[in-house]
This record gives C-alpha cells, structure tokens and sequence, in this order.
C-alpha cells in the first residue's frame, strides 16, 4: 500500500469521527415539543392569514433594531408600534420546524445521519428551483408575499423529506425481513 493511500484512508476515517463526533442534535423528547409547536403555529398563522386579521391583544411597543414609519424615516434602535402576531407565529414555527429537524431519532447512528445529509440536500435544491421559478414567473407585491413564506421552505422541505426518508427505509428493512 502506498503512502498516499495510507494518508487518505487515515484522514478520511479521523474525519469521519470528528464530524460523528461534533455533530450537535438535540434530546430525542425536543421533537415532541417542536411537533407540537409546529401544529399550534401552522393552525394559528392559517386562521391569521386567511382571516387577513391580526390579535389586537398582540399590538405594543416594541424595541426595534432597525424600524421606518410611514414616511420611510429609517432609525436604529429605536421603539415601533407593532403588531406581534406574525412576529410570534414566525418565530415559534421556526423554533418548532429547528426542534424537530434537530432531536435525535430514537436509534441514531450513521445511516440516519447520511439521511439527514441527503435530506438537507435535496431541501436546499429543491428551495432554490422554487425560488428561481418565483424570480421568473411572480411580480408586485406578491413576490414579496412568496418571500416572506420562502423563510419557511428549507427547513419544512427538510422535515418532510428526512421523515419520508425515515419511513420508506424502515419500511424497506421490515420488508427485507
């Protein structure tokens, strides 16, 4: 065996268990609280969009980094008046989608981690396809809708893909059983 190839089986097992060993997943119980999470916002941010309404229990003062008024005055750290109901339906859906994506499944090992990878993969293509086609084909202020819903596609395309991968793989074990 040549030298060359006695360093490159030796890096690409050392790199093998460093990235095995740095990857950062959270508790298994974390994705029950991010499904939860996730259902509670996907309900209250559908019946807030189709109703076109916002809580007004929800409407305060908040500290803004970067805030404009009507006339486009743009100030830095300053306080807004704000409606926080897709601020909080935002957030706590993101909090939810990065729970699930990110717990630990029951029995997690390497195969479950090459999931996740093809998984994140696909998501981000998948993502930008989406994007390019709403470059191309969507204008006025509904491309800026589109935008603001585009925050969302990666990390929910990641959820549905690793979960379809989880099931038709486990599927695919019981059948070979």
């Amino acid at each position: 065996m040549s030298i060359c190839k006695i360093y490159f089986t030796f890096e690409s097992s050392t790199l093998n268990n460093i990235i095995m060993k740095t990857t950062f997943l959270l508790p298994n119980y974390c994705k029950k609280i991010g499904w939860a999470l996730l259902l509670i916002t996907s309900i209250a941010g559908a019946i807030t969009a189709i109703r076109g309404e916002q809580w007004s229990l929800l409407h305060h003062k908040v500290l803004a980094i970067v805030g404009s008024d009507f006339q486009h005055n743009t100030k830095i750290f300053t306080m807004v008046e704000a409606n926080l109901t897709y601020t909080l339906t935002g957030a706590l859906f993101i909090l939810g989608a990065l729970l699930v994506a990110f717990s630990k499944e029951k029995q997690e090992d390497e195969f479950i981690a090459h999931l996740r990878l093809i998984a994140f993969q696909w998501s981000v293509l998948v993502n930008y396809v989406i994007l390019l086609l709403v470059f191309l084909g969507v204008y006025g202020i509904d491309f800026l809708l589109v935008l603001s819903y585009n925050l969302y596609t990666v990390i929910v395309l990641f959820i549905i893909r690793f979960h379809y991968l989880l099931v038709t793989n486990r599927e695919n074990d019981t059948n070979e059983k």
